[in-house]
């Protein structure tokens, strides 16, 4: 499907062009770099050593009060989270740094904490940032038949309760993508031709994931399990509650940005058009939160700005902050909605009242806020 899907280009060219002068404006009249800087080498230095210092403080014996090595499990929990929010979501965006070889090898942190930098590349780069929202073709909202993120999307009775479990299901994101969706994904994406737009063929691409995710069970379980004095069992929880944060933290920070009662789910014509430009089309389906708040901004890795985001996935998230002035200011001169919460806990609020009305209506239509038009 969403090899046909195509945006309307004639359709505020106007804003988009202004939108795109006035970013560009910005950096050129301040000499500024669009990737990372001091700032971002900083922060990587932090959160990888949030992960690996309490990794290895617990291995070499150092710690070994079980109630110490459970702390030690939670830090490297928030620390995981931190790599994937601030560090590897930029690098697979090619927006770390000017070098495309450092790009490539801070991807790779994603496959140091289970992951597959691949097919993140794939589901995110590919189809959820071309297609966001779009029922059928961005992954983010095509999860399994548990959720329903889409108005679009066939209800059943268990939806209704979807508010409710949806918080734990969050919570196996990385689990999920460790133990199942990263496998099941590098076949499904080669089926569908998508493995291409990776320049690996298919069976490297086996090879590294067997590969990768064989390294990181051996550090991250089997030597705890040998070299860590405490019983075994503990160790498989502390395991799994490092996950159970860590894809909560993840999953909590990706999913308000566009399941909200606000958010659009344009669907195309039968010719595969979409009535808006892309431009258009990433306003009215992604929302901003928590926009004041400078921690919460820098530990989730400015993804609280998702629109700047999806719309210059290409510039470091350390410039979103400023450059959210332009393309609101820019959204305004054009009379155009730009969808924002004023703090994290009012986005996932709005966030589980969007589940609990996708779980218990057919048609959410009368819900959704329209969007604004010329």
């Amino acid at each position: 499907m969403n090899s046909k899907i195509k945006y309307s280009n004639d359709k505020y060219t106007a804003f988009s062009n202004t939108l795109r002068q006035r970013v560009n404006d910005y950096f050129e009249t301040r000499k500024l770099s669009k990737f990372g800087n001091p700032t971002m080498v900083l922060k990587t230095i932090f959160m990888v050593s949030l992960y690996f210092i309490p990794y290895l403080l617990m291995i070499t014996g150092i710690v070994s009060n079980p109630v110490a090595i459970f702390g030690i499990w939670v830090f490297m929990g928030f620390g995981m989270a931190g790599i994937g929010l601030s560090v590897m979501h930029d690098a697979n965006h090619g927006s770390y740094s000017k070098h495309s070889k450092v790009n490539k090898y801070m991807s790779y942190f994603l496959d140091v904490i289970g992951g597959n930098s691949a097919n993140w590349k794939i589901q995110h780069n590919v189809l959820h940032h071309s297609y966001t929202n779009i029922d059928d073709a961005d992954e983010d909202i095509n999860i399994s038949n548990l959720m329903r993120f889409s108005p679009h999307q066939k209800r059943y009775k268990i939806h209704r309760l979807q508010y409710i479990y949806a918080w734990f299901l969050y919570s196996l994101m990385t689990l999920s993508r460790l133990m199942w969706t990263d496998i099941s994904q590098v076949y499904r994406f080669n089926k569908r031709g998508l493995t291409s737009t990776q320049n690996k063929s298919f069976k490297s691409l086996v090879i590294e994931l067997t590969l990768t995710k064989f390294i990181y069970i051996s550090y991250i379980l089997v030597l705890p399990l040998i070299f860590v004095h405490i019983p075994w069992w503990h160790t498989v929880l502390f395991f799994l509650a490092m996950h159970l944060i860590a894809g909560f933290i993840l999953a909590s920070i990706f999913q308000p940005a566009h399941v909200m009662p606000i958010s659009h789910y344009p669907l195309p014509d039968g010719d595969g058009n979409i009535e808006n430009s892309w431009t258009i089309h990433q306003l009215a389906t992604t929302t901003d939160f928590a926009p004041s708040s400078r921690i919460f901004t820098w530990f989730v890795g400015g993804l609280n700005y998702q629109i700047e985001h999806h719309l210059f996935p290409n510039i470091c998230h350390v410039h979103y902050r400023s450059i959210s002035k332009i393309v609101k200011q820019t959204a305004k001169d054009f009379n155009i909605g730009y969808n924002e919460q004023s703090n994290f806990i009012k986005a996932l609020y709005n966030h589980g009242k969007m589940l609990y009305y996708l779980g218990k209506y057919d048609n959410v239509k009368p819900i959704v806020v329209k969007f604004k038009e010329n």
